[in-house]
């Protein structure tokens, strides 16, 4: 039987840090099957979801501290499989793009969980806008609504709160 984990990773960002990770990994026969890693104020920062065998997760959990050594520092959530599957909800996509400022984040996702909406997935920016040169925050999501909220009710809330914000909010269905 299988078992997945969960693995978050940080250190100093130097070249190696993924190769160190992943050798870890195969090492304890372990597969690599979903990730997101970025350089975040000079440190590298991740988040890897894989699966071994279950003989071998106990080995590769006491393995982790290792990493320290490379300069890594890792934690492990041991997920549930039965908690591993596809959600088959209809997914939407969110684009969001404005002048960057404090609490867009806390406003969008508290009027998300207001209807009930999962964030399953979010990326953010800040970069310079092309003709001012002013702070611009990007975010893109990708959303998965309870079966009974329309998509419609969202695009509403969103909007409304699009204008307080002064952003400019894009939704679309995807699948």
């Amino acid at each position: 039987m299988a078992r997945v984990l969960v693995l978050t990773v940080i250190g100093e960002d130097r070249p190696g840090l993924v190769e160190s990770l992943a050798e870890v990994i195969s090492t304890h026969d372990g597969n690599w099957d979903k990730s997101r890693m970025a350089r975040l104020a000079g440190h590298f920062a991740g988040v890897v979801q894989i699966h071994l065998p279950d003989d071998r997760a106990d080995a590769l959990i006491a393995a982790l501290p290792g990493l320290a050594d490379r300069g890594l520092s890792a934690s492990v959530v041991d997920s549930d499989l039965s908690l591993v599957s596809v959600d088959h909800r209809q997914s939407i996509r969110l684009e969001l793009v404005g002048q960057d400022r404090p609490g867009i984040v806390r406003e969008i996702s508290s009027a998300l969980a207001a209807l009930g909406v999962n964030v399953q997935d979010l990326r953010t920016v800040v970069e310079s806008a092309p003709m001012s040169g002013e702070a611009l925050f990007r975010a893109e999501a990708e959303l998965a609504p309870p079966e009974d909220v329309p998509l419609e009710s969202i695009r509403s809330a969103l909007e409304n709160l699009a204008d307080e914000l002064m952003v400019d909010i894009q939704l679309e269905t995807l699948g």
